[in-house]
């Protein structure tokens, strides 16, 4: 099984790329804060302390068409296994 992992935040860019370094995330953020993305596909985001943010979701996507998505995630913790027997399966 081969699989890219990226995540999308609404976040700008410079607030991603220091997350990701101080977190030592092994995989890149990418930037929607403009709400392109969420726009297009409908996301779910909330409001906290007047930041639009999106909802933590994951998207299985292959050969450019969504085939899964998992939401809610929860419990957050359980995730990446659940993707991961997912995508086994």
């Amino acid at each position: 099984m081969h699989a890219a992992v990226f995540g999308l935040s609404t976040q700008p860019t410079d607030y991603q790329r220091e997350m990701a370094e101080r977190l030592h995330l092994p995989f890149e953020v990418l930037s929607d804060s403009q709400f392109e993305f969420c726009a297009a596909l409908h996301l779910p985001t909330f409001e906290a302390s007047g930041v639009r943010l999106l909802k933590r979701l994951t998207l299985i996507v292959k050969d450019a068409r969504i085939e899964h998505v998992f939401y809610p995630v929860f419990p957050p913790n359980e995730s990446a296994d659940e993707v991961l027997r997912w995508l086994k399966g």
